[in-house]
């Protein structure tokens, strides 16, 4: 009977305690995944689990979890380019409730904020003078560290400064060009109901990178991340330059020296 005798000598809070610990673990794990799909966009199970050191089947309970309390939702994962064979990869997005549980608490505020400005300050140009006033501001150090960086590494350079600022914000390549994913918007809910606001974080983009550029998602509009197309600057080819100098070097074949 030695099992029992050790089964009564064993506190009655131990079977308790021990839950407790597991669910603060369950959470704490939770939170994890949510915010590493807020700092990297919508992600598959086989991405979380590599990004978090967990197992795909233990990524996948604590994201139903999320998804059962409307934290995370399911989407068809977006391809850009070529679509191959096969059902497209299944992503995890943070919903609008997810994106409400980090530091959007200031919504309403800002909103009631802007509306007073459109009432009382002419309208819907005065909201756009404001967004202008505002992003001008944070552009001084976007400015900063895109002078510092190389011409090829300037969209990554202004993706580093974005994330300081809690965009969380990627750059990577695509056709002709490159594209700036802002994973995170502090202000979503607000741009949701005025878009002057991604309409000058748009604009001050172009003039940064000094070409023009198109947003082609945004979070505010429903979309998983904000996304802006750069286009490469086209660079005069090698042949070009030759063909010119060798126009010009038969322009002025059979002159005689002056």
């Amino acid at each position: 009977m030695k099992n029992v005798d050790e089964a009564r000598e064993t506190p009655m809070g131990a079977p308790q305690e021990e839950l407790a610990a597991g669910m603060r673990s369950d959470r704490s794990t939770r939170n994890r995944v949510a915010r590493s799909i807020l700092d990297h966009g919508p992600s598959t199970v086989t991405e979380l689990a590599g990004r978090l050191g967990l197992t795909p089947a233990a990524v996948r309970r604590h994201l139903d979890a999320l998804v059962a309390d409307d934290v995370v939702e399911a989407r068809e994962q977006r391809v850009y380019g070529t679509r191959g064979r096969g059902r497209p990869a299944k992503v995890f997005a943070l919903t609008d409730c997810g994106r409400d549980a980090f530091d959007q608490s200031y919504d309403q505020l800002a909103a009631d904020a802007l509306r007073w400005i459109q009432e009382r300050f002419g309208g819907d140009e005065a909201v756009v003078a404001f967004a202008r006033a505002r992003i001008a501001e944070q552009a001084a150090a976007y400015r900063r560290a895109i002078e510092a960086a190389a011409p090829e590494d300037r969209t990554e350079a202004l993706a580093r400064a974005l994330s300081a600022d809690g965009y969380a914000a990627t750059a990577r390549s695509a056709p002709v060009g490159e594209q700036l994913c802002q994973h995170h918007c502090p202000v979503a809910h607000v741009a949701e109901k005025f878009p002057q606001l991604c309409e000058a974080e748009t604009e001050i983009f172009s003039q940064l990178l000094g070409t023009h550029v198109q947003r082609l998602a945004t979070i505010a509009h429903g979309d998983g991340v904000c996304t802006t197309f750069i286009p490469k600057i086209s660079k005069p080819h090698q042949h070009d330059h030759n063909a010119s100098a060798s126009n010009a070097s038969a322009s002025t074949a059979g002159r005689n020296p002056a």
